[in-house]
């Protein structure tokens, strides 16, 4: 297979010679084009100097939510807006946001592809050179074009706060899954970072996948088309949480082994504070837990009023997962069961 492709290229770039400019290469895995360095000098354009991709660095106290009390009081403002906006809103008459919806959703899709290729072309590399291990436990793994691009991750952590905001100027109900992973996952971003984990890649990359998916699919659901692949939003979901899991579980049994039981068999230790390899492996476990329990509750137990009722509004489950549907269950009348298949 692999070399039926080759053939057709060569073929192609024999062909036409300028394809042979872009076919990839290790270090410029797409098309052979630089994406970081692209990245680099159109952020410089556009920020004026003021942030040059290529010269950042990660110092705590001289960037915006880079100390954990500016953290703490960014999280619970956000805690206190939403459930203190709820309450005042309560009498009023929802707002009517949708083309704003559509445009959070098309820009947060667009950010999460964006930070995806640019971590994907500084691992390609790393991982063909040095190894997986290598890429998850040293100290290596942890360059400046990755520390970048974790600080840009975790700041689009505090813009998707404003998808909670879009639920309480809507109505929309706030279900404990949504509200404790938005909050939750802003302090583990900055856990990691403030803990330099090089495992951080691993859960970034992944959660950046899905949030293409995921973001891309409310946004189609917000212009009224419907897509057959709802319910695997929330299937990709559970998926990215078991590799964050296996992962993860590895991690901390290297650090545990390598400190406290050096007798039992490890690689060695893995790059990061003790408390960042703890609180980050406590964090993504309950992820795991809620979304598996939620998934059940929906899916597993059809025959329940909440699941017809659930996977027959607009958005379905994976809408649900997020509360970007408004489900009353006690007022809601309950669909008739699917028609058994013979």
């Amino acid at each position: 297979m692999l070399s039926a492709i080759q053939e057709q290229l060569g073929i192609l770039v024999e062909k036409y010679p300028c394809l042979n400019n872009y076919q990839p290469s290790l270090e410029r895995p797409f098309f052979n084009v630089s994406l970081w360095n692209n990245f680099d000098r159109i952020a410089t354009q556009l920020t004026c100097g003021h942030f040059v991709p290529s010269k950042f660095e990660f110092v705590p106290g001289a960037l915006p939510l880079s100390e954990l009390p500016q953290v703490v009081a960014a999280i619970v403002t956000y805690y206190v807006v939403i459930f203190g906006g709820r309450q005042v809103l309560k009498n009023s008459e929802p707002f009517q946001l949708n083309l704003w919806f559509q445009l959070h959703n098309l820009f947060l899709t667009t950010l999460s592809l964006t930070i995806l290729l640019l971590m994907v072309e500084q691992l390609i590399p790393m991982i063909a050179k040095n190894g997986l291990y290598f890429a998850i436990c040293n100290i290596g793994a942890w360059t400046q074009p990755m520390v970048t691009l974790y600080y840009m991750n975790y700041i689009t952590k505090y813009i998707e706060f404003i998808d909670t905001v879009f639920l309480v100027l809507k109505h929309k109900n706030l279900r404990f899954l949504h509200t404790y992973h938005h909050g939750a996952t802003a302090l583990l971003c900055y856990t990691q970072l403030v803990g330099t984990t090089a495992i951080s890649w691993v859960v970034i990359t992944l959660n950046l996948a899905v949030h293409v998916v995921m973001y891309w699919y409310y946004f189609l659901a917000a212009r009224g088309i419907r897509v057959w692949w709802k319910e695997w939003v929330t299937r990709f979901q559970i998926i990215q949480f078991v590799l964050d899991i296996g992962f993860i579980y590895f991690a901390v049994y290297q650090k545990v082994a390598h400190l406290y039981l050096p007798e039992l068999p490890h690689c060695g230790d893995c790059v990061g504070s003790t408390t960042a390899t703890f609180s980050g492996c406590a964090i993504i476990s309950s992820y795991l837990f809620l979304f598996v329990a939620f998934y059940i509750e929906v899916y597993r137990r059809r025959g329940t009023k909440k699941s017809r009722i659930v996977k027959r509004v607009r958005g379905g489950v994976a809408a649900k997962v997020n509360e970007y549907v408004n489900v009353d269950v006690k007022r809601t009348s309950t669909p008739s069961p699917s028609p058994a298949r013979k």
